[in-house]
């Protein structure tokens, strides 16, 4: 029998197939059985029309064989076939598509649904095999064709005798050798475990004879009892995906079920999305919000992504492209029609349909995520307190791209509600007058809540945001403002309000004396000392001019801490506390005292800012000192 050559170039195709464009060798399979899906679709869509056949859906399968000893793995179906011609065109020339081809000659019809469109999946089997035999007859032939490959050398086709129409692959799988392990997939767990990952939404039964191990009956109280084997045959798909039913045909406990199964987790998922769209790209989503981020979250080994399926047939295990970074922690699938099942499956982050996907889910997660937070504050509170951190991200990314995205579902704490609050709650609240939406960064909201600089601003009734995460003031600074309202840090500025406590010129007068000995003695610790307009009862406090807060710079030394990135330290002092007088006092008393308060009160005003001290034990030392 002579042996044809492939067309199109096929030994630089088939290599390029077989070494580069899928990555993960166990995908043979995902192929072989969506085209053998596609053959079923086409029977079924000829058995509407002609009654002589028979045949119902009922009546289609898919058949999975594994022969260990002769090391062949068959996948088998009774769809449409193929004929001399379809194996000439399909299967000798790499990147033809017959499921394509009869899409397009019945693209009236809208019951088809072909999910391979490309020739290329069928070749990945030469990933795994040495040599694939294919046996088929077509729908409608008077004989049978059995082609056979070893590779890119060629192939023969002959005829051979099929009594119906079918089509039966037989891989001859590899021999095993130190670094690829062929025989795993001649293993019946092992091919369970693959149509379970890829292929479980096939529509059709994927059956297999599965040998099982049993106690032989009468030796089960035995101490060595005796087992004997069998053979049952199991439908390894489960057929139906959860997503393409009607939502009310759907209970909580099996989305909570199917959550905990498909991304095994132990707790039911927080919040459920389904979505089903259709237009300009037709998908089908099922969302879960998760109750916690899992123990890998902020690791590099945490793989965020949905799982990407295309009429039933998984494409990606996690596509991380259908997520902007601040939604990450969403699990779910999307199903699309849309997206063709060609060589370009392993490169869908090009894919003009999926951005679109992508786009509509975003809208469709910030939309439910408000939703929650209006109808259930507890439970979006309890949300918060997990995924917050990765939400105001989203307004940083990107150059703060998304933060008009991500802004309205912010919780930060409120001096005056004593719980969370968003931003458009405390816009609402805010004085007629007032100018800025006031906040204040510390390791925590009990610190925060005793700082000097937020006494002021509660005496006269003004709500104040707590920043507890380190992200929190990068996250201000990219909004820069909330409903034509700026953000205002009030342990860097001065607050601008009715009531201050703005020295007058003659206070400034007075205390000009003060304020240069304390700079000079403080020397390069400081790069100024003023008179200041926000303490009330508190004799002095630290503020950070130049655009670096203190806390930015804490957070600055860890991640980055060659850069040296330093905030400027202003110290406040206030001429109506006895501190400040007293010093003052001193200076023209005791000058060698007044040095030593002015040493004091600048380390308190490095304690109260949350910065450690350069010599803590000369710092004790000197408050004992002075007790003398």
């Amino acid at each position: 029998m002579a042996k044809k050559q492939f067309k199109s170039e096929s030994k630089r195709l088939l290599d390029l197939m077989i070494n580069s464009i899928y990555t993960h060798k166990e995908i043979f399979l995902r192929e072989l059985i969506s085209n053998a899906s596609d053959a079923i679709d086409k029977m079924c869509f000829i058995a509407l029309t002609d009654d002589k056949l028979g045949l119902s859906r009922s009546d289609f399968k898919i058949e999975i064989a594994s022969d260990k000893q002769a090391r062949t793995l068959t996948v088998r179906d009774n769809g449409i076939g193929m004929d001399k011609e379809d194996l000439e065109n399909n299967l000798g020339t790499i990147a033809a598509s017959g499921s394509y081809n009869f899409k397009q000659q019945n693209a009236k019809t809208e019951d088809i649904d072909i999910i391979g469109q490309f020739g290329v999946g069928f070749y990945s089997a030469f990933m795994v095999a040495k040599k694939i035999v294919v046996k088929t007859k077509k729908y409608k032939a008077e004989s049978g064709y059995i082609w056979q490959s070893e590779g890119a050398d060629g192939y023969t086709i002959a005829e051979c005798e099929l009594e119906t129409p079918r089509t039966e692959i037989i891989l001859y799988i590899k021999d095993d050798t130190d670094d690829e392990k062929y025989g795993e997939f001649l293993e019946s767990f092992k091919i369970a475990d693959l149509v379970k990952k890829y292929s479980d939404y096939i529509r059709f039964p994927i059956i297999m004879d599965v040998e099982t191990r049993k106690i032989k009956p009468g030796t089960e109280d035995e101490d060595t009892p005796e087992f004997e084997t069998a053979t049952e045959t199991r439908t390894l798909n489960s057929m139906v995906p959860l997503w393409q039913k009607n939502k009310k045909d759907v209970t909580k406990e099996e989305y909570d079920d199917f959550y905990k199964e498909k991304f095994y987790d132990f707790e039911p998922p927080l919040h459920t999305i389904q979505t089903a769209v259709e237009g300009v790209v037709t998908y089908k989503a099922l969302l879960f919000v998760p109750q916690k981020p899992p123990y890998d979250y902020y690791t590099k080994e945490y793989k965020p992504g949905l799982q990407l399926y295309s009429s039933g047939v998984m494409i990606m295990e996690s596509c991380a492209d259908l997520l902007p970074e601040h939604f990450r922690f969403v699990r779910g699938i999307v199903d699309s029609p849309d997206l063709s099942l060609n060589i370009s499956r392993e490169l869908l982050q090009h894919d003009r349909q999926l951005k679109i996907i992508s786009q509509n889910l975003a809208k469709k997660i910030k939309t439910e995520l408000q939703n929650l937070l209006k109808n259930n504050r507890e439970e979006y509170e309890k949300f918060f307190e997990g995924f917050g951190r990765i939400i105001k991200y989203g307004a940083v990314n990107n150059f703060g791209l998304d933060k008009d995205q991500v802004k309205d579902l912010f919780l930060f704490y409120s001096s005056s509600e004593k719980k969370n609050v968003t931003l458009a709650e405390y816009t609402e609240r805010m004085k007629e007058s007032q100018k800025y939406i006031y906040y204040a960064l510390g390791e925590s909201v009990n610190t925060i809540d005793k700082l000097p600089q937020t006494e002021l601003l509660k005496d006269n009734g003004y709500e104040i945001l707590y920043l507890t995460d380190e992200i929190d003031e990068f996250t201000l600074q990219s909004l820069r403002s909330y409903n034509e309202k700026d953000f205002r840090s009030i342990l860097n500025e001065d607050p601008e309000i009715e009531q201050t406590n703005e020295p007058t010129e003659e206070k400034q007068e007075d205390y000009s004396d003060v304020v240069a000995f304390v700079k000079e003695t403080l020397g390069q610790k400081v790069d100024d000392v003023e008179i200041s307009k926000k303490l009330k009862s508190h004799p002095v406090c630290l503020t950070a001019k130049g655009g670096v807060s203190f806390e930015m710079e804490k957070y600055m030394a860890q991640v980055n801490p060659t850069a040296n990135v330093k905030a400027k330290r202003v110290l406040e002092i206030n001429p109506s506390h006895p501190a400040i007088a007293a010093t003052k006092a001193a200076i023209a008393a005791n000058p060698e005292k007044a040095a030593k308060y002015a040493e004091l009160l600048y380390s308190q005003a490095r304690i109260i800012a949350g910065l450690n001290l350069d010599d803590p034990s000369g710092y004790t030392d000197l408050v004992c000192e002075l007790f003398i």
